[in-house]
């Protein structure tokens, strides 16, 4: 049985109450709350979890362990650098969990040391499999003499001329290290010289110049382009003696931020951000293992960093997330079975227009990626935009990408006529520069494009196109809680609802007014909208359970979503719990919450999914006396979602759609393969089925749900289709008879 996660957790509150009335409890007592950070870094580690698991085929481990670098890597660029930005401006306020900055920062570390080690020996356990499948990084060393020459003309054609090897001496200045580059520190001497001079190369990684796993002969070994550049140094410094040379790379800051109410070009502003960040102070350094300490010191100086704090020793490939190149090597053996996103069963053969089928059924719901991003969402999009009755499309645009055709569909439709506005979010961390890109291609088009409210991240996921039906103006939806991003829709479990409800059409409107205008913030009829509605709307429905539990009624909440941190939220799930109200939360990664805690929590349970895909869809669920509420929408319940991004959660009222949501709740509380049960001191125990149990994980379940779903419409036209063509037959054979009399 795997060991559960072992993270430091808060202290434990205990109750020492023994009557029959529930104990009083201080719920602003900071041990009721676990910490930001580190429950985000428990959540990595159950990620690390499934590369070590033999159960996964190798090939989808070397995929988590990449996904693990990669997450530490932003963790270490956003978190990590926000609280040394705070440390710096001397911040000593506690978070509602108790920790300073400085104690932050301290667990953070001591945590991610834990877990780099972890991610070593797994990575070194996971070489040795490879290996045994006739799959090997190995070392330059290693390989015969033909290997090595054909390397080493390798090297000089495609290589050797994109490298720059930067002196450091008295007459050149220390280098400028870019974020994430990866670099060799060289020290060489002439001959029959005495003094030691050093260089830095950077490894030049990139789609234009080389991957970093270069593919020795026609077989499946590689050898990382850094060794190729260590092994090869004579052609750089020909004539010299290299004494070491030595791996080692930075990560930046991202959390940079400029003022962006005064600015008086967003756009502007946000380049000049990008800019900036690029020269962001570095928040840590990664250096192979057995680096001469006094190399080691002289980069923790020339970096600005404490050496004890900053410094992390590397004793395996360095930056792991360059394991997705083996990851997506096409070994069907060592691989998941590929997952084909399934047609939507009311859309499926049915050749009609869209919105005809949304006009007919009221409402879609939509299930990425077990149903198809580019026969659902990119459908809606193409027919909006050749369809001579629309008239217009608004959107809401967080991240894409270039593949796929979110971006052609709207240029399509401005071509036509059609207006259309978006509003693309220039503030989406990591994909600023994409979408500058994104926001020039659409205005060359014609688009009206805007940026949104100044202050708030747009982050809702919308799509609002007006059609004129017969003699009126009629509004049809999408909203999401994933990006319209066609990679992302393959990787990543979210939930899409089409319609055409007038009132949440009504709300949509004055929300786009909001978002392009000057209106003011609206009230919705329907929609929970932030920053000014969805929090105190989500307050009163938790309320409202407790009310109802009181008055001696079922009351029940569940929530699934990527992460709950707001303070009062949780006060309130606390309140709920003490009352008695069960509540059931589906929390992908950070959660302050403490399930169980005796007198408070114990009818509070949280579970965690982690398996193939990214789970991503939030759902809420409310029991209401009877009277049952499902919203689904792009907001997680944190601080940052609820007050300081504009969010739409959308009331999900069809009664078959809701068995859809049911359906996904009641499988994923239930998986006994991929969930993570939160213990209440918030440490997690993976769920370990019976060795007889046959069950499949949730995922696999809702895969086959989807597939069955499908198979079942199928036949239920054709039954329609055979029992059409039966009446029709009937009827010419009835028309014969007559006409024969």
């Amino acid at each position: 049985m795997s060991q559960p996660e072992q993270i430091s957790p808060n202290s434990e509150f205990h109750s020492t109450d023994t009557s029959h009335e529930p104990p009083e409890f201080d719920l602003d007592d900071s041990s009721l709350y676990l910490n930001r950070e580190l429950t985000w870094l428990s959540f990595n580690r159950r990620v690390l979890n499934e590369a070590a698991q033999k159960h996964t085929p190798l090939l989808e481990r070397v995929k988590f362990l990449a996904i693990v670098s990669s997450n530490l890597d932003e963790f270490f660029m956003k978190r990590i650098g926000g609280l040394k930005q705070q440390v710096a401006a001397g911040l000593t306020t506690p978070t509602i969990d108790g920790r300073t900055p400085t104690q932050q920062l301290t667990e953070c570390h001591q945590v991610t040391r834990e877990m780099q080690r972890e991610q070593q020996r797994i990575y070194h356990q996971l070489q040795d499999q490879l290996a045994a499948s006739s799959i090997q990084i190995a070392k330059f060393e290693a390989l015969n003499k033909s290997q090595q020459q054909q390397l080493r003309d390798h090297f000089q054609q495609n290589i050797f001329p994109m490298l720059t090897p930067l002196a450091m001496d008295p007459s050149h200045p220390f280098p400028f290290i870019s974020n994430q580059t990866l670099n060799l520190l060289v020290t060489l001497r002439y001959p029959n010289g005495f003094d030691l001079h050093m260089a830095r190369v950077k490894v030049p990684v990139s789609k234009e110049v080389s991957p970093r796993l270069i593919q020795v002969d026609e077989d499946y070994t590689y050898v990382t382009l850094d060794d190729l550049i260590a092994n090869n140094l004579d052609m750089l410094f020909p004539g010299m003696n290299i004494e070491s040379c030595d791996l080692f790379r930075v990560t930046r800051n991202a959390n940079l931020e400029l003022d962006q109410e005064s600015a008086s070009d967003l756009l502007e502003t946000i380049e000049t951000e990008l800019r900036e960040r690029h020269f962001a102070p570095i928040v840590r350094l990664e250096v192979s293992t057995g680096m001469n300490p006094t190399h080691r010191g002289m980069l923790a100086a020339e970096l600005g960093l404490d050496e004890e704090q900053d410094v992390f020793e590397i004793d395996c490939m360095m930056a792991l997330r360059d394991l997705f190149e083996l990851a997506t090597l096409n070994i069907p053996e060592l691989r998941d079975v590929p997952h084909y996103p399934m047609d939507h069963p009311q859309l499926a053969h049915d050749r009609r227009s869209i919105f005809h089928i949304i006009r007919d059924h009221g409402s879609l719901l939509l299930q990425h990626p077990y149903e198809s991003f580019n026969t659902t969402v990119e459908r809606f999009l193409r027919t909006a935009a050749e369809d001579p009755k629309v008239l217009a499309i608004k959107m809401t645009l967080y991240r894409t990408s270039a593949e796929g055709n979110v971006l052609d569909s709207l240029i399509k439709a401005a071509r036509n006529g059609k207006q259309v506005a978006v509003l693309v979010e220039l503030k989406a961390r990591f994909d600023e520069a994409a979408n500058i890109r994104w926001a020039r291609r659409l205005e060359q088009a014609g688009i009206h494009v805007t940026y949104g409210v100044l202050g708030l991240k747009t982050h809702s996921k919308l799509i609002m196109v007006i059609r004129k039906d017969y003699s009126q103006l009629r509004r049809y939806y999408h909203i999401g809680t994933g990006n319209y991003h066609a990679g992302t829709a393959r990787l990543y479990t979210d939930l899409g609802l089409l319609g055409c409800d007038e009132e949440i059409g009504q709300d949509l409107t004055e929300l786009f007014n909001y978002l392009t205008g000057y209106s003011p913030p609206p009230s919705y009829r329907k929609i929970l909208a932030a920053p000014y509605t969805l929090k105190q709307s989500l307050l009163n429905k938790i309320e409202r359970e407790i009310r109802i539990h009181n008055e001696g009624h079922s009351a029940h909440i569940q929530m699934k979503m990527n992460a709950l941190e707001d303070h009062d939220i949780v006060k309130a799930l606390y309140k709920a719990t003490h009352a008695g109200v069960k509540v059931e939360l589906i929390v992908r990664d950070t959660c302050r919450f403490r399930p169980g805690i005796p007198g408070l929590s114990e009818s509070g349970s949280v579970v965690s999914i982690v398996g193939r895909f990214l789970e991503h869809a939030r759902i809420s669920y409310f029991l209401n006396g009877g009277d049952e509420e499902y919203f689904i929408g792009s907001a997680d319940l944190m601080q940052r979602n609820l007050m300081m991004r504009v969010e739409v959660l959308a009331p999900v009222e069809s009664p078959a759609l809701r068995q859809e949501l049911r359906l996904i709740l009641d499988v994923q509380l239930g998986d006994k393969h991929n969930a993570w049960d939160m213990r209440s001191d918030g440490t997690y125990e993976r769920r370990i089925p019976a060795e007889d149990d046959k069950s499949l994980n949730c995922q696999e379940t809702l895969i086959g749900v989807v597939e069955r779903r499908l198979e079942a419409a199928k036949k239920h036209r054709e039954k329609r289709m055979r029992e059409k063509l039966m009446y029709h037959f009937k009827q010419r054979l009835k028309n014969s008879n007559q006409d024969s009399a």
